[in-house]
């Protein structure tokens, strides 16, 4: 059984440790999933871990798209997160809730991540939660932002 988001809340509430892991593919995405990870974040590392790009800038939105459907077919328990690539949710809130609409229905992903910590992100969190799409936070690194 697949676990869910109203799970994840569940165990942070009990203070459950939470472990995620990202994977890009139906290898990796095997391998985390039957370690017992409760994340798997399609990240936006792809770009250069996989597909040998400079930054993360250039990953466009169908690229992710082919990765999480091929992680997806190697999950059977953990949960799912995709990372929205550069541009693909920042311009406004309803760019942002096609974009992740579009990623939710062709990956089955359970949620997606947002790089950014900013006013105008919250705009963007409040549309997509609004019609029910689960938001990620992201903290650390923002190699989105590298320019």
């Amino acid at each position: 059984m697949t676990i869910t988001v109203s799970q994840i809340l569940r165990w942070k509430r009990e203070g459950r440790r939470i472990a995620a892991l990202t994977a890009w593919d139906y290898l990796s995405a095997q391998i985390v999933d039957a370690a017992g990870i409760d994340i798997l974040l399609v990240g936006d590392s792809l770009a250069m871990t996989v597909l040998g790009y400079d930054t993360t800038v250039p990953l466009t939105l169908d690229e992710v798209i082919h990765h999480a459907k091929a992680v997806r077919r190697g999950v059977s328990q953990a949960m799912m997160v995709v990372d929205l690539p550069f541009l693909s949710y920042q311009v406004n809130p309803e760019q942002a809730l096609l974009n992740a609409g579009r990623v939710m229905k062709e990956t089955g992903a359970q949620a997606i991540k947002l790089e950014g910590g900013h006013s105008a992100i919250a705009a963007t969190v409040a549309q997509l939660t609004t019609v029910g799409i689960p938001v990620m936070g992201h903290v650390g690194m923002t190699p989105q932002s590298v320019h």
